[in-house]
Protein backbone atom coordinates (compact mmCIF):
# COMPACT_ATOMS: atom_id res chain seq x y z
CA UNK A 1 0.00 0.00 0.00
CA UNK A 2 1.69 3.39 -1.31
CA UNK A 3 1.63 6.30 0.95
CA UNK A 4 -1.17 7.95 -0.03
CA UNK A 5 -3.28 4.50 0.31
CA UNK A 6 -2.24 4.85 4.03
CA UNK A 7 -3.42 8.46 4.14
CA UNK A 8 -6.80 8.09 2.86
CA UNK A 9 -7.28 5.12 4.80
CA UNK A 10 -6.42 6.79 8.29
CA UNK A 11 -8.38 9.58 7.22
CA UNK A 12 -12.01 6.99 6.61
CA UNK A 13 -10.75 4.92 10.10
CA UNK A 14 -10.87 8.58 11.92
CA UNK A 15 -14.02 9.31 10.27
CA UNK A 16 -16.03 5.88 11.30
CA UNK A 17 -14.80 6.82 15.07
CA UNK A 18 -15.99 10.96 14.43
CA UNK A 19 -18.82 11.45 16.83
CA UNK A 20 -21.37 14.02 16.16
CA UNK A 21 -24.86 14.78 18.08
CA UNK A 22 -28.31 15.61 16.15
CA UNK A 23 -30.67 18.82 16.96
CA UNK A 24 -33.49 18.74 18.94
CA UNK A 25 -37.15 17.92 17.14
CA UNK A 26 -39.11 20.34 19.10
CA UNK A 27 -38.82 24.10 19.88
CA UNK A 28 -38.99 25.58 23.20
CA UNK A 29 -41.04 29.49 23.77
CA UNK A 30 -38.78 31.78 22.35
CA UNK A 31 -36.64 29.51 20.45
CA UNK A 32 -36.48 28.84 16.91
CA UNK A 33 -37.79 25.79 15.56
CA UNK A 34 -35.17 22.76 14.32
CA UNK A 35 -35.63 19.19 12.98
CA UNK A 36 -34.84 16.49 14.99
CA UNK A 37 -33.55 13.35 14.42
CA UNK A 38 -36.59 11.08 14.97
CA UNK A 39 -39.90 10.19 13.56
CA UNK A 40 -43.14 11.52 15.51
CA UNK A 41 -45.01 8.79 18.06
CA UNK A 42 -47.93 7.06 15.85
CA UNK A 43 -45.18 7.20 12.31
CA UNK A 44 -45.00 3.72 10.78
CA UNK A 45 -42.36 1.88 12.03
CA UNK A 46 -40.21 0.86 8.43
CA UNK A 47 -37.45 -2.18 8.93
CA UNK A 48 -34.55 -2.32 7.08
CA UNK A 49 -34.10 -5.83 6.75
CA UNK A 50 -29.96 -6.06 5.48
CA UNK A 51 -29.37 -4.38 8.97
CA UNK A 52 -32.48 -5.83 11.00
CA UNK A 53 -33.08 -2.42 12.59
CA UNK A 54 -35.96 0.05 11.72
CA UNK A 55 -34.88 3.01 9.10
CA UNK A 56 -33.75 6.26 10.83
CA UNK A 57 -34.70 10.03 9.75
CA UNK A 58 -36.43 12.52 10.42
CA UNK A 59 -39.95 14.00 10.51
CA UNK A 60 -42.90 16.10 12.82
CA UNK A 61 -46.56 15.94 13.78
CA UNK A 62 -46.41 20.10 14.52
CA UNK A 63 -47.72 22.64 12.07
CA UNK A 64 -50.30 22.12 9.48
CA UNK A 65 -49.40 20.54 5.81
CA UNK A 66 -50.07 23.33 3.47
CA UNK A 67 -47.28 22.69 1.21
CA UNK A 68 -46.11 19.59 -0.61
CA UNK A 69 -44.18 17.77 1.94
CA UNK A 70 -40.58 17.29 1.16
CA UNK A 71 -38.61 13.85 1.43
CA UNK A 72 -35.03 14.73 1.37
CA UNK A 73 -32.61 11.53 0.63
CA UNK A 74 -29.03 11.34 1.87
CA UNK A 75 -26.00 9.86 -0.33
CA UNK A 76 -24.41 6.46 -0.40
CA UNK A 77 -22.45 6.29 3.06
CA UNK A 78 -24.11 8.60 4.58
CA UNK A 79 -27.29 9.34 7.67
CA UNK A 80 -29.94 12.16 7.48
CA UNK A 81 -28.05 13.35 10.52
CA UNK A 82 -24.58 13.58 12.12
CA UNK A 83 -24.06 10.00 14.08
CA UNK A 84 -22.11 8.53 16.58
CA UNK A 85 -20.27 7.19 13.28
CA UNK A 86 -20.86 9.33 10.52
CA UNK A 87 -19.74 13.27 11.24
CA UNK A 88 -21.90 14.25 7.59
CA UNK A 89 -25.51 13.69 7.91
CA UNK A 90 -26.85 17.27 6.31
CA UNK A 91 -29.23 16.86 4.46
CA UNK A 92 -31.09 17.54 7.53
CA UNK A 93 -29.56 21.02 7.66
CA UNK A 94 -30.64 20.96 4.26
CA UNK A 95 -34.55 20.35 5.55
CA UNK A 96 -33.64 22.99 8.11
CA UNK A 97 -32.85 25.74 5.59
CA UNK A 98 -36.63 24.78 4.51
CA UNK A 99 -38.00 25.09 7.65
CA UNK A 100 -36.63 28.42 8.31
CA UNK A 101 -37.72 30.01 5.77
CA UNK A 102 -41.59 28.89 5.39
CA UNK A 103 -42.41 25.20 5.59
CA UNK A 104 -44.05 23.64 8.66
CA UNK A 105 -42.61 21.10 10.75
CA UNK A 106 -45.05 18.74 9.35
CA UNK A 107 -44.14 19.48 5.82
CA UNK A 108 -40.27 18.11 6.31
CA UNK A 109 -38.93 14.48 5.91
CA UNK A 110 -35.80 12.81 6.09
CA UNK A 111 -34.72 8.66 5.29
CA UNK A 112 -32.03 7.15 6.12
CA UNK A 113 -31.87 4.05 4.08
CA UNK A 114 -28.70 2.85 5.23
CA UNK A 115 -28.61 3.25 9.30
CA UNK A 116 -26.28 5.34 11.29
CA UNK A 117 -23.22 4.08 9.40
CA UNK A 118 -21.66 2.10 12.62
CA UNK A 119 -21.65 -1.32 10.46
CA UNK A 120 -19.08 0.30 8.76
CA UNK A 121 -16.71 0.02 11.78
CA UNK A 122 -16.64 -3.91 11.56
CA UNK A 123 -16.46 -3.91 7.81
CA UNK A 124 -15.84 -0.76 6.05
CA UNK A 125 -16.13 -3.13 2.69
CA UNK A 126 -20.11 -2.43 3.21
CA UNK A 127 -19.90 0.94 1.57
CA UNK A 128 -19.97 -0.88 -1.99
CA UNK A 129 -21.98 -4.40 -0.71
CA UNK A 130 -25.23 -5.36 -1.49
CA UNK A 131 -27.20 -3.19 1.55
CA UNK A 132 -26.03 -0.28 -0.05
CA UNK A 133 -27.60 -0.31 -3.45
CA UNK A 134 -30.18 0.91 -5.15
CA UNK A 135 -31.58 -2.60 -5.08
CA UNK A 136 -32.03 -2.81 -1.44
CA UNK A 137 -32.81 1.28 -0.96
CA UNK A 138 -36.38 1.43 -3.43
CA UNK A 139 -38.20 -0.74 -1.22
CA UNK A 140 -37.58 1.18 1.52
CA UNK A 141 -38.78 4.49 -0.16
CA UNK A 142 -41.54 3.25 -1.26
CA UNK A 143 -42.84 2.19 2.34
CA UNK A 144 -41.68 5.67 3.28
CA UNK A 145 -43.34 7.40 0.92
CA UNK A 146 -46.72 6.41 1.42
CA UNK A 147 -46.14 6.28 5.40
CA UNK A 148 -45.73 9.82 4.94
CA UNK A 149 -48.49 10.77 2.82
CA UNK A 150 -51.26 8.81 4.80
CA UNK A 151 -49.67 10.76 7.62
CA UNK A 152 -49.54 14.09 6.18
CA UNK A 153 -52.70 13.50 4.47
CA UNK A 154 -50.99 14.47 1.32
CA UNK A 155 -51.40 13.86 -2.24
CA UNK A 156 -48.17 13.79 -3.47
CA UNK A 157 -44.74 14.67 -2.22
CA UNK A 158 -41.60 16.44 -3.41
CA UNK A 159 -37.56 14.99 -3.27
CA UNK A 160 -34.70 16.91 -2.57
CA UNK A 161 -32.12 13.93 -3.35
CA UNK A 162 -28.35 13.83 -2.78
CA UNK A 163 -26.23 11.10 -4.76
CA UNK A 164 -27.15 7.94 -4.47
CA UNK A 165 -30.34 9.60 -3.30
CA UNK A 166 -31.02 10.81 -6.53
CA UNK A 167 -31.09 7.12 -8.37
CA UNK A 168 -32.58 5.90 -5.74
CA UNK A 169 -35.40 8.22 -6.38
CA UNK A 170 -35.16 7.52 -10.00
CA UNK A 171 -35.71 3.79 -9.80
CA UNK A 172 -38.98 3.93 -7.30
CA UNK A 173 -40.64 6.42 -9.59
CA UNK A 174 -39.84 3.97 -12.62
CA UNK A 175 -40.80 0.84 -10.65
CA UNK A 176 -43.84 2.30 -9.20
CA UNK A 177 -44.85 4.67 -11.81
CA UNK A 178 -44.85 7.62 -9.49
CA UNK A 179 -44.46 10.16 -11.38
CA UNK A 180 -47.74 11.66 -10.40
CA UNK A 181 -47.27 11.11 -7.06
CA UNK A 182 -43.34 13.28 -7.11
CA UNK A 183 -44.48 16.40 -7.84
CA UNK A 184 -40.51 17.67 -8.30
CA UNK A 185 -37.56 15.78 -7.86
CA UNK A 186 -34.50 18.01 -6.69
CA UNK A 187 -31.26 15.85 -8.24
CA UNK A 188 -28.36 16.87 -6.84
CA UNK A 189 -25.29 15.18 -7.85
CA UNK A 190 -26.71 12.20 -8.60
CA UNK A 191 -24.71 9.07 -10.41
CA UNK A 192 -26.97 8.75 -13.14
CA UNK A 193 -24.72 7.89 -16.04
CA UNK A 194 -22.14 6.04 -13.44
CA UNK A 195 -19.70 6.76 -11.63
CA UNK A 196 -15.72 6.45 -12.01
CA UNK A 197 -15.03 4.81 -8.46
CA UNK A 198 -14.91 1.00 -10.22
CA UNK A 199 -11.80 0.90 -12.33
CA UNK A 200 -9.74 -2.04 -12.52
CA UNK A 201 -6.60 -0.21 -12.42
CA UNK A 202 -4.06 -0.35 -9.62
CA UNK A 203 -4.80 3.41 -9.44
CA UNK A 204 -7.74 2.86 -8.43
CA UNK A 205 -7.36 3.10 -4.17
CA UNK A 206 -11.57 3.01 -3.86
CA UNK A 207 -11.04 -0.84 -4.48
CA UNK A 208 -8.91 -1.14 -1.40
CA UNK A 209 -10.82 -1.98 1.75
CA UNK A 210 -9.79 1.35 3.39
CA UNK A 211 -11.61 2.73 0.18
CA UNK A 212 -14.68 1.28 0.74
CA UNK A 213 -13.90 -2.57 -1.84
CA UNK A 214 -15.40 -0.51 -4.99
CA UNK A 215 -14.14 -3.39 -7.11
CA UNK A 216 -15.46 -3.87 -10.74
CA UNK A 217 -18.05 -6.38 -9.62
CA UNK A 218 -18.85 -5.25 -5.98
CA UNK A 219 -22.37 -4.66 -5.77
CA UNK A 220 -22.53 -0.80 -5.71
CA UNK A 221 -20.77 -0.91 -9.24
CA UNK A 222 -22.45 -3.50 -10.36
CA UNK A 223 -25.41 -1.05 -10.80
CA UNK A 224 -23.64 2.07 -11.64
CA UNK A 225 -19.40 0.91 -12.25
CA UNK A 226 -20.62 1.83 -16.31
CA UNK A 227 -22.65 4.14 -18.29
CA UNK A 228 -24.37 1.28 -19.47
CA UNK A 229 -25.03 -0.93 -16.31
CA UNK A 230 -28.12 -2.67 -16.63
CA UNK A 231 -29.37 -1.09 -13.58
CA UNK A 232 -28.99 2.48 -15.36
CA UNK A 233 -29.27 1.43 -19.30
CA UNK A 234 -33.14 0.50 -17.75
CA UNK A 235 -33.47 3.54 -15.97
CA UNK A 236 -32.27 5.96 -18.58
CA UNK A 237 -34.16 4.17 -21.43
CA UNK A 238 -37.66 4.84 -19.94
CA UNK A 239 -36.45 8.71 -20.11
CA UNK A 240 -34.65 10.85 -17.81
CA UNK A 241 -37.26 13.22 -16.77
CA UNK A 242 -40.32 11.45 -17.39
CA UNK A 243 -43.56 13.83 -16.94
CA UNK A 244 -45.45 15.30 -14.66
CA UNK A 245 -42.82 15.55 -12.19
CA UNK A 246 -40.52 18.19 -12.51
CA UNK A 247 -36.91 18.50 -12.38
CA UNK A 248 -34.23 20.31 -11.26
CA UNK A 249 -30.52 19.54 -11.66
CA UNK A 250 -28.06 20.98 -9.39
CA UNK A 251 -23.94 19.89 -9.95
CA UNK A 252 -21.01 20.61 -9.95
CA UNK A 253 -19.48 21.95 -12.88
CA UNK A 254 -18.32 19.13 -15.37
CA UNK A 255 -14.58 19.55 -15.04
CA UNK A 256 -14.49 20.68 -11.79
CA UNK A 257 -13.15 18.74 -8.93
CA UNK A 258 -15.72 16.14 -7.94
CA UNK A 259 -14.09 12.45 -6.63
CA UNK A 260 -17.50 10.36 -8.10
CA UNK A 261 -16.96 11.73 -11.47
CA UNK A 262 -13.46 12.65 -12.71
CA UNK A 263 -10.00 11.97 -12.15
CA UNK A 264 -9.27 15.77 -10.57
CA UNK A 265 -7.94 15.27 -6.80
CA UNK A 266 -11.41 16.25 -4.56
CA UNK A 267 -10.75 17.71 -1.33
CA UNK A 268 -8.71 15.31 0.52
CA UNK A 269 -9.06 12.55 -2.30
CA UNK A 270 -6.48 12.07 -5.06
CA UNK A 271 -8.06 11.36 -8.53
CA UNK A 272 -8.56 8.00 -10.10
CA UNK A 273 -8.08 7.02 -13.93
CA UNK A 274 -11.38 7.73 -15.63
CA UNK A 275 -12.10 4.45 -16.75
CA UNK A 276 -15.13 2.34 -16.13
CA UNK A 277 -15.29 -1.10 -14.56
CA UNK A 278 -14.11 -3.08 -17.66
CA UNK A 279 -10.79 -0.49 -17.66
CA UNK A 280 -12.29 1.15 -20.45
CA UNK A 281 -11.25 4.87 -20.80
CA UNK A 282 -14.59 6.84 -20.10
CA UNK A 283 -15.64 10.55 -18.98
CA UNK A 284 -17.85 10.22 -16.47
CA UNK A 285 -17.83 14.48 -15.85
CA UNK A 286 -21.33 14.89 -17.47
CA UNK A 287 -22.99 11.83 -15.34
CA UNK A 288 -25.18 13.85 -13.16
CA UNK A 289 -27.02 15.70 -15.87
CA UNK A 290 -30.32 14.38 -17.13
CA UNK A 291 -31.94 15.30 -20.14
CA UNK A 292 -34.68 17.66 -20.21
CA UNK A 293 -34.09 19.02 -16.50
CA UNK A 294 -33.51 22.27 -15.47
CA UNK A 295 -29.86 22.54 -14.50
CA UNK A 296 -27.73 24.67 -12.65
CA UNK A 297 -23.87 24.13 -12.14
CA UNK A 298 -21.82 25.50 -9.43
CA UNK A 299 -18.20 25.42 -8.90
CA UNK A 300 -16.07 25.60 -5.82
CA UNK A 301 -17.98 23.69 -3.56
CA UNK A 302 -15.41 22.28 -1.90
CA UNK A 303 -15.43 24.86 0.36
CA UNK A 304 -18.49 23.86 1.48
CA UNK A 305 -17.29 20.43 2.98
CA UNK A 306 -15.59 21.56 6.58
CA UNK A 307 -14.17 17.73 6.92
CA UNK A 308 -12.81 16.60 3.77
CA UNK A 309 -12.80 19.62 1.17
CA UNK A 310 -15.27 17.89 -1.53
CA UNK A 311 -17.15 19.43 -4.06
CA UNK A 312 -19.36 16.54 -4.33
CA UNK A 313 -20.20 16.25 -0.19
CA UNK A 314 -19.49 20.50 -0.18
CA UNK A 315 -22.55 20.83 -2.87
CA UNK A 316 -25.05 19.43 -0.28
CA UNK A 317 -24.02 22.02 2.22
CA UNK A 318 -24.05 24.88 -0.49
CA UNK A 319 -25.96 28.12 0.30
CA UNK A 320 -26.18 28.11 -3.56
CA UNK A 321 -27.50 24.61 -3.73
CA UNK A 322 -30.08 24.98 -0.80
CA UNK A 323 -31.40 28.05 -2.01
CA UNK A 324 -31.83 27.12 -5.60
CA UNK A 325 -33.85 23.87 -4.18
CA UNK A 326 -36.14 26.33 -2.19
CA UNK A 327 -36.62 28.45 -4.75
CA UNK A 328 -37.40 25.73 -7.52
CA UNK A 329 -40.02 24.22 -4.91
CA UNK A 330 -42.07 27.24 -4.20
CA UNK A 331 -42.56 28.65 -7.95
CA UNK A 332 -44.54 25.22 -8.46
CA UNK A 333 -47.83 25.43 -8.86
CA UNK A 334 -50.20 22.68 -6.92
CA UNK A 335 -51.33 21.90 -3.17
CA UNK A 336 -50.94 19.29 -0.68
CA UNK A 337 -54.11 17.99 -1.08
CA UNK A 338 -53.97 18.08 -5.13
CA UNK A 339 -53.80 15.19 -7.35
CA UNK A 340 -50.91 15.50 -10.05
CA UNK A 341 -51.13 17.33 -13.10
CA UNK A 342 -50.83 15.24 -16.26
Amino acid sequence: MTTKHVCVAAIIAVLLQFGAGGLASAASPGKRAEIGTAFPDHFPVIMNFYLGKPVIGFGSDIGRVERVPVIFLHGNNDSPYPTACNPFGRIQAFAQFFLDHGYHPRELWGLGYQGDQCDLAQDNTIRSGISHTTAAAVPLLRQFVQAVLDFTGAKRVDIVAHSLGVTVAREWMLQDNAYRTVRALVAIDGPNHGIIDCSPSPANFYQLVSGGGFTPRSSVCDEYGSDHTQLLAVLNAAGETPPPTHYLVIRNKPGAPDFVYNSLPDGIFPGVPAEDRDGTPHDFTASAGLAGAKTIELVGQGQYDTILSTAHLGILNSPDARDAALQFLTSLRGRADQEGED
